[in-house]
């Protein structure tokens, strides 16, 4: 009998596209009878040997997850998978992993691509929401940190591709079987979400025809739960009235809050070779997205401060206790919160369906067109509810003990929460005089589609160091639209009204903050009972208008590409050298409005176009057996924010000013987007040194660094008014400061990332089923407004990420704990009526750990193809806590998710 190790190409032959990560590897046999010993290779070890042979295997610097089996990613999702590689990390959105940073870089910096093509997103600009795209139905991904010419898709920090399974490559039949149950370890903190969940999916792969046609379905329905304990905390003032002028916390809004993720998704490929000339591949992959939550609390203005009569600064704060020029304890008088019972909805679909076509001409010339089409349709509906004790600033208010803590504050009052009514206590007005506001509603349609025309040639040479030529064209159409709308609420009996019977629901508990039990009840059914009044925001307050706006692009990428491959000395080299020359014409639509006396409100276009050259270079030298050097040299460009180039902008007109003539003083002053913004651009250089010890063990140490040619700042130009019409008094001066986005100086980018994966066979025969991983990265920056300004911290950028996996895995058993930590960044959470806001985000580690038995070990043939798994998530109970100006004790957030536990089984029949 022959022995036989697998190398690791072909680990990656094997692996290519394949989701279920039964890898058989056999040698080929060297006479017709000769036995031959099939080596399997699956689950941790195979998905990791799968993922390391891509990472070889590039020219580029490249990093790859694969699956364990079938349906079955090594993480909870794609983007905590993700989160593990090297440079990589992500910020958590209701507690799971959301949006990816590639190299310190935020995810406007980042883009995604599904089996190769660029993809749409469900949000207002270009980062893709990972957890919009089932594990379940992914293979592999793999992140490219170095572009070449061939990649459509380039952008700054790198390219993430979602990879769906290839029938033929996978090369047997399977249909496997996943289900899951889901349980957050918090109570149900609101009456009307679960604090449980399933997943569930079903996978079927086959092949015809004599191997010529092959089918790949996938199903996956998932519900999950999110229970979140909040704090938010309005700001840190001045204490005028007090000696020092101590920080002091002006408002708190404390929220438990329960979300229900439910998704659906199905992935479909046909692949078809009727011989070795022709090759076809059609995939569709679509999900229904649908994130739901109940969110109540109570919103509490607390300081305020007021000059007395005798001039004298004063507040209706007392016992107050300073530390460390904070005010950490005291009393606030005459309190009167306003208490929510809010509700929202996103609802999203994706649809993306490719067909790649490939023809051999002949032995050396292969011709191939891909088309595709994207598109996502997302509707937001937030809907807010209040009440409390009064309405309209009609009652005194209550007083509120409080103590500054970790998480925020903790309070104690005589208040009785429960005994509340329908209606706004604060005197917050509908504009123009029109009465008190007793809720709102935010309205947001997205609609994202992305057409896509590919044509490429590859002629092979076959001698020289020029191995390969590959040349083509790519042409894409993409257009945004945002609709918003908005409406204040306000009750028809225009009095404090009792929440009428059938909509009260089980009080939920403010107790994590010190306060007890407060109203609740359903704002849907009372809002759909016709309760309210209705009035459109619009109309009083017309710059919502420039809320809304279309983005268009056309893009032209004609590229050529050499493929090199040669020795230096008896060293092989190979990689690529290439150029892109991308035509961009940009355009937007949207509205202006100029708030006066009339409130007028004109539409408005704009647009752009331009060329940008992207040469790139890939190199990598086999200096020993399995030991590579690799160089990477791009110029590369990441596009704008779609809604920082919108059209849209807002004017202002002071008719007190009309005789100014200091531009200062001007009567005319604006804001809004820049329908002629150009993209980020950057030259990047990347060095790496990687060695393979074995096929699941290597070390790797690489350091990068981007020169970012400009960035983007929002900043003051002088604009034009003459073309707007004024009555009465006409102004001196017809030019006036427009804040708007606009393309500034650049700065740098630079780090170093070290791993370490290492099978524990290789330090002693006893360790053989445990094995190991860590990584490190490290990264700074300086970007600059200009030559003048100070550095500016970039969304996205932690200094410190690590990453670490302890694992084992024989006889049948599998066990893993793993643990990311990432030092403070500026991150992107969503704001007043779900605008975007930027805050410092606390440093975080999640710790994640896995326990699963494969009954194919066991012995017993009615279990064999029988799989169960236990997963523990964010078992430490990590919260996400933002904090303001640069400085930690001023805690805008606190953010608490609680553990979620999973029990699930698989069976591949």
């Amino acid at each position: 009998m022959s022995l036989f190790k697998p190398s690791l190409v072909m680990l990656a032959l094997a692996a290519a596209g394949v989701s279920s990560m039964n890898i058989a590897v056999a040698a080929e046999q060297s006479t017709a009878d000769e036995p031959v010993e099939v080596i399997e290779v699956r689950g941790i070890r195979g998905s990791l040997a799968a993922a390391q042979a891509t990472k070889m295997d590039n020219s580029s610097i490249v990093e790859s997850i694969s699956a364990e089996d079938i349906g079955k990613l090594p993480d909870n999702s794609i983007a905590e998978s993700l989160a593990r590689l090297p440079g990589l990390t992500t910020q958590r959105l209701n507690g799971r992993a959301n949006v990816v940073s590639i190299r310190g870089l935020a995810p406007d910096f980042t883009t995604a691509t599904l089996n190769g093509r660029e993809q749409v997103t469900v949000n207002e600009n270009r980062g893709i929401e990972f957890d919009q795209y089932p594990s379940e139905l992914i293979s592999s991904a793999v992140v490219y940190k170095t572009p070449d010419a061939s990649l459509m898709a380039q952008a700054i920090g790198g390219t993430v591709d979602l990879q769906t399974v290839r029938p033929l490559a996978f090369g047997e039949q399977a249909f496997v079987v996943n289900g899951r149950y889901e349980m957050n370890d918090m109570d149900q903190l609101n009456p009307d979400v679960s604090n449980k969940g399933y997943r569930s999916s079903i996978s079927y792969i086959d092949q015809f025809l004599d191997d010529t046609l092959g089918v790949a379905i996938g199903f996956s329905s998932m519900s999950s739960p999110s229970q979140n304990e909040r704090s938010h905390i309005w700001g840190y003032p001045e204490a005028e009235d007090l000696e020092g002028k101590p920080l002091v916390i002006s408002g708190y809004k404390p929220y438990v809050q329960s979300s229900e993720l439910q998704r659906d998704g199905v992935m479909a490929v046909i692949e078809f070779a009727p011989n070795d000339k022709l090759h076809s591949i059609v995939d569709v992959f679509y999900t229904n997205f649908e994130d739901n939550y109940s969110l109540r609390g109570a919103e509490m203005p607390l300081y305020t401060s007021y000059t007395d009569d005798e001039g004298n600064k004063t507040s209706n704060l007392t016992n107050a206790v300073i530390e460390n020029g904070m005010v950490t304890s005291g009393t606030f008088s005459g309190v009167n919160p306003v208490l929510r019972n809010d509700f929202e909805d996103k609802n999203s679909d994706l649809i993306a369906v490719g067909w790649n076509l490939s023809y051999d001409v002949s032995e050396n010339l292969t011709l191939a067109a891909d088309l595709s089409y994207s598109k996502a349709d997302t509707h937001t509906f937030s809907l807010e509810s209040y009440s409390g004790f009064g309405r309209g600033g009609s009652e005194a208010g209550y007083d509120v003990d409080f103590v500054m803590s970790e998480n925020g504050a903790i309070f104690d009052t005589d208040a009785n929460f429960i005994n509340a009514t329908l209606g706004n206590p604060q005197n917050w007005g509908i504009p123009n005089n029109n009465g008190v506001q007793d809720g709102f509603i935010n309205d947001i349609e997205l609609e994202d589609e992305l057409s896509a025309v590919r044509l490429t040639a590859n002629y092979y040479l076959g001698s020289g160091i020029v191995e390969e030529i590959e040349f083509g064209v790519n042409y894409t159409n993409r257009e945004k639209t945002k609709q918003y709308d908005s409406a204040f609420l306000q009750l028809k009996s225009n009095a404090p009204t009792a929440v009428p019977g059938e909509f009260l629901m089980s009080p939920v508990d403010l107790g994590f903050i010190g306060i007890g039990p407060m109203l609740t009840y359903d704002p849907r059914a009372l809002f759909a009972s016709g309760i309210y009044n209705v009035f459109d925001a619009a109309e009083f307050d017309p710059w919502r208008n420039t809320k809304s706006w279309t983005v268009e692009e056309e893009v032209i990428t004609p590229y050529v590409q050499a493929n090199l491959y040669t020795e230096i000395g008896d060293m092989p080299l190979k990689g690529n050298v290439g150029l892109q020359a991308v035509y961009t014409d940009q355009s937007s639509d949207g509205f202006t409005t100029v708030r006066d006396e009339s409130n007028e409100i004109v539409p408005i276009s704009g647009g752009t176009d331009y060329w940008e050259v992207l040469p790139s270079l890939n190199l990598s030298l086999e200096v020993a057996d399995d030991q590579y050097v690799r160089l990477g040299i791009a110029r590369t460009l990441a596009r704008a924010r779609m809604d920082q180039m919108t059209a849209s902008r807002e004017f202002y007109y002071n008719a007190n000013n009309w005789d100014k003539t200091d531009i200062k003083d001007s009567p005319w002053s604006g804001s809004g987007g820049n329908a002629e913004l150009k993209p980020w651009m950057a030259w990047q250089f990347d060095l790496s040194y990687e060695n393979y010890f074995s096929g699941t063990s290597y070390f790797a140490v690489a350091v990068f660094y981007k020169d970012l040619e400009n960035y983007i700042f929002n900043k003051q130009t002088i604009g034009d008014f003459s073309w707007i019409p004024v009555e009465g008094n006409q102004p001196v001066l017809t030019e006036g400061y427009v804040s708007e986005w606009q393309n500034g100086e650049g700065g740098y980018i630079w780090g170093s990332e070290v791993t370490l994966a290492l099978n524990g066979d290789l330090l002693h025969d006893s360790l053989s089923g445990f094995g190991m991983s860590v990584n490190y990265s490290y990264t700074d920056s300086e970007v600059k407004e200009d030559a003048e300004s100070a550095p500016i911290p970039l969304p996205g950028l932690s200094e410190d990420v690590v990453n670490a996996s302890l694992y084992y895995e024989d006889y049948g058993f599998q066990a893993r704990i793993s643990a990311r930590y990432r030092s403070d960044f500026l991150g992107e959470v969503s704001g007043l009526s779900l605008a975007r806001d930027m805050r410092f985000v606390v440093s975080e580690t999640i710790v994640d750990a896995q326990i699963g038995y494969d009954f194919s070990e066991s012995g017993i043939k009615s279990l064999e193809g029988l799989s169960v798994v236990l997963q523990g998530l964010n078992l430490t109970d990590e919260p996400f806590m933002t904090y303001e100006n640069g400085d930690e004790r001023q805690i805008k957030d606190y953010q608490s998710y609680g553990r979620t536990f999973m029990l699930g089984a698989s069976y591949a029949f």
